[in-house]
């Protein structure tokens, strides 16, 4: 169990894709996300608590187990090799193209991120609420939809103890001991 505390603070991520491409525009894109962030949770051996995918960047709250330099190479790691693979194996061309980068020292050709990663240290209940709150009304603030719980790739219907049967992605929330009411 987590409680969340100056000691063991969770971590609010955003991650923002190179020049702001919208290359989670489509809920194709979103659900490789989603399974990506399933696989870098297990192999990174940390909590998700929150999230939201936004056409062009994410929110992710996880826990402090890891350096948050160290979640975040997971998770945006993992991320984007999966979207690079799904855009080759489907022939997206022009969508790698706008991703091209010059060869990096492992023989990478493509950069899906932006790499000035934004981490934001939570050391309260009160601050991971407000945070929450901000990660599940980042859609309909941008309107993608009227409702947080419209928004199919977030966890705000996980949040507020309504989970669709089919879930894109699960989350940790049972793992946070609540100090408060």
């Amino acid at each position: 169990m987590h409680t969340i505390s100056r000691d063991y603070p969770a971590y609010f991520f955003t991650s923002i894709t190179k020049d702001r491409l919208t290359v989670f525009q489509k809920d194709s894109m979103k659900t490789v996300v989603c399974s990506a962030l399933s696989e870098a949770r297990g192999s990174g051996g940390f909590a998700l608590y929150a999230y939201v995918i936004m056409p062009d960047h994410i929110h992710i709250i996880t826990d402090s187990h890891r350096r948050p330099s160290e979640t975040l190479r997971y998770i945006n790691g993992i991320v984007s090799h999966r979207i690079i693979s799904y855009l080759k194996e489907n022939d997206f061309h022009a969508s790698l193209m706008k991703l091209r980068d010059e060869t990096k020292e492992r023989n990478y050709k493509h950069s899906l991120w932006d790499h000035h990663g934004n981490t934001f240290l939570i050391t309260s209940e009160s601050v991971m609420k407000q945070r929450v709150n901000y990660i599940h009304n980042n859609p309909v603030a941008t309107g993608l939809c009227e409702k947080p719980t419209n928004y199919r790739f977030s966890s705000a219907r996980i949040w507020l103890g309504r989970p669709d049967e089919n879930e894109p992605l699960d989350i940790d929330i049972t793992n946070i001991k609540w100090r408060e009411a």
